[in-house]
Order: C-alpha cells, then structure tokens, then sequence
C-alpha cells in the first residue's frame, strides 16, 4: 500500500497577471512543470518546478525532458518510505538540474509526509507560525511604482521588494520616493540583480542609508563577490547573496570570514528542493548569516514547500515568496494563509495542497 503506483510529468504555460521588467529582461508568462507520484493506496504527492535558465542553465522544457525520460521508471513499486533514498538518487539521475531535482524533491515531500499523516514542516519541526511576505515591483517608472505600491498597501501588505539595478540615481529617487510617500508602514528591500559595480552600490548605500532599507539583493555580478569586502561589515550585513549562491558547495565558500553577505537568499528552483535548501540553511547558521527565501514565478505548490522548509529553519528572517500571487490561474490551490501580508502553512498533511479540478 505504501508502494509508488505512477509518476506523471505535464508542462503548462500560465500567463502573468502582471508583466515585469528586471535587470536583465521583461517576463509575461511563466512555463512550469509540474509532477504527481501517486501510491497504491491512493495517496499522491504535487511537485513544480520553474528554474530560470539565467542562473542554473536548466529550462521547464529540459525539466519535462528529463522527468519523461523513462529515468524514473524503476521507481514504480518502491516504498515512500524511503523518501530520503530516492532524493539522493534523483540527485544522481539529475545531476546540474535543480529543477528536475526540485520537482522530485516537492513531490515526495508532500507524499511521504501525507503517508505520516502531518505537514513537512512539522516533520523537521516547525520554528515559526507566521512571517510577512514582500511582494515585488519591477523596473518602472516612479509614477507607476507608487501606483502598484498604493495597491499592495491597501491589500495590507507590510515588505516591498523593488527591483533596481539599470541606473542608480534612478533607483536612489524612487526608493526615496516609495518612502516619502508610505512612511514607516513598508519594510523596503532591494533587488539589484547585478546590476551595479562596486562604486555605484557605495552610492546607493550611502544615499539611502536613512531609508532603513532592510537588505539589498545580489548588487554585484555573481563571481564578483569578493569585491564586498572592500565595504565596512556594518554595510555587508545587509547584502544578501543570490545568484551566487546554488548548493552547499557555493554557500560554503560564502560562509567564511570575512564574509561578503549577510545574507544568504535560498530559492528551491537553485538548490533542488527542500533537501538542497536545507544543506544551505544549516550551513549559514553555523556561520550566523540569516536567510530570505525567495522564489520565480512558481505555483502554488512549490511556494508552500519554501515555506515549510523556512519555517523549520531558526535562522530564517525574510521571506519573498510571492511567486503564485501574479499566476493568473494556477493547477493548484490550498496550501498556504495569507492574511495581512502574513504567510501561514495551513497545518493539513505534506503541503496541504491539491490539484484543481478542470
């Protein structure tokens, strides 16, 4: 009964309700593959995926290709139980594809966990009940920011996360702007997206420093991370690493003193699945580097397991895990509360998420 019966990979194509620009592109849909493992029993587990090619080298497409390969076949017939043993070897089936390896990942998570009958979170035992979530702002015009901010704000959401990186004195006037303009009411955090050099992130350091600007996204080039240390601790602090960061081996080499972050953004569609970002979290808290557990633009699904694997970690201080908000219709549902900005596991089996009837 608790033997795998089938696995089925499927892509779908889901339009953005509202299309952004960042550093490097504008995006106006969002390609994510999604994954079911069902058991004799009737139980099935949900894992997604979304990686950006950008940053791991791995597409949705390849993602399909590989979970359709026949690779996973020799699977049917084997016990969930041993949860643990199959993500290591979809590591060694997958290997340098996170996606592929995020989707196995999600889905027995969610399967084992709803065999126990509780949530993941529990499973590695939970360390907070509820967090604020940013919801992000791409590159745009002042005028139109503090239109979308205005928006947000009466939704009740309490972080904004602003895209920057293309022209620093722009970007020193709208933060400026977003703050004249709400006050204290948003905690402000910065997505440079590489887009700076070393000379225009002091610039906008110190020309924001009375914002109170609570982190700034990956400001330089990933590969360009030792040139932080020319900045005082008290600034590296609020730096947090993403695109320089995958896997362990990279948060590793991050960890030691002196250390160019403060901060380490942890994103399943990087490190493959709660088991990867799990390897990360315990690693920075060991060297005392908080965490911000980002996303792509994901469903549902694998938005709930970055918050269930953030909220079993002590260290977590940020979550940006809005991925789902702008997915106009997405093939899944539950999982998570939202309430005044607030994010919440619902406290069902696994994730606590279910497929959409069509």
């Amino acid at each position: 009964m608790m033997k795998i019966a089938s696995i089925n990979a499927f892509l779908r194509k889901l339009p953005l309700s509202k299309p952004y620009t960042i550093a490097y592109k504008t995006i106006e849909d969002t390609e994510i593959v999604f994954l079911e493992i069902r058991l004799e029993n009737g139980l099935s587990g949900l894992g997604a995926a979304n990686p950006f090619e950008e940053v791991v080298g791995e597409t949705p497409a390849d993602t399909l290709r590989h979970l359709q390969s026949g690779a996973l076949d020799a699977w049917i017939g084997r016990d969930i139980r041993h949860f643990n043993q199959l993500i290591d070897e979809s590591r060694l089936l997958f290997p340098n594809l996170p996606g592929a390896q995020a989707a196995v990942d999600i889905a027995l998570h969610d399967l084992f966990c709803k065999q126990l009958g509780i949530p993941v979170v529990e499973f590695y035992g939970q360390k907070m009940e509820a967090l604020p979530t940013s919801v992000t702002i791409g590159i745009k015009p002042s005028a139109e920011m503090l239109e979308e901010a205005a928006g947000y704000f009466q939704l009740g959401f309490k972080a904004l996360k602003v895209k920057t990186g293309l022209d620093v004195a722009a970007d020193i006037e709208r933060v400026n702007y977003l703050r004249e303009r709400f006050g204290p009411h948003f905690q402000l955090r910065v997505d440079a997206n590489q887009g700076y050099d070393l000379p225009q992130l002091r610039q906008f350091i110190q020309q924001t420093r009375h914002l109170n600007i609570e982190l700034i996204e990956q400001p330089l080039p990933a590969g360009n991370d030792t040139e932080l240390l020319d900045l005082p601790a008290e600034d590296r602090r609020f730096l947090c690493a993403d695109e320089s960061i995958h896997a362990a081996h990279s948060a590793l080499n991050l960890a030691v003193h002196p250390q160019p972050y403060g901060i380490f953004n942890i994103k399943l569609m990087k490190s493959g699945g709660i088991k990867g970002a799990k390897a990360i979290a315990g690693i920075a808290e060991e060297a005392g580097i908080a965490l911000f557990w980002g996303c792509n633009d994901e469903s549902i699904v694998s938005i709930t397991a970055a918050l269930h694997a953030a909220f079993s970690c002590p260290n977590t201080r940020f979550l940006d895990l809005d991925g789902s908000f702008d997915v106009c219709k997405d093939l899944v549902e539950g999982g998570f509360e939202l309430k005044d900005g607030l994010m919440r596991p619902l406290g069902l089996p696994g994730l606590g998420c279910s497929l959409m009837a069509d």
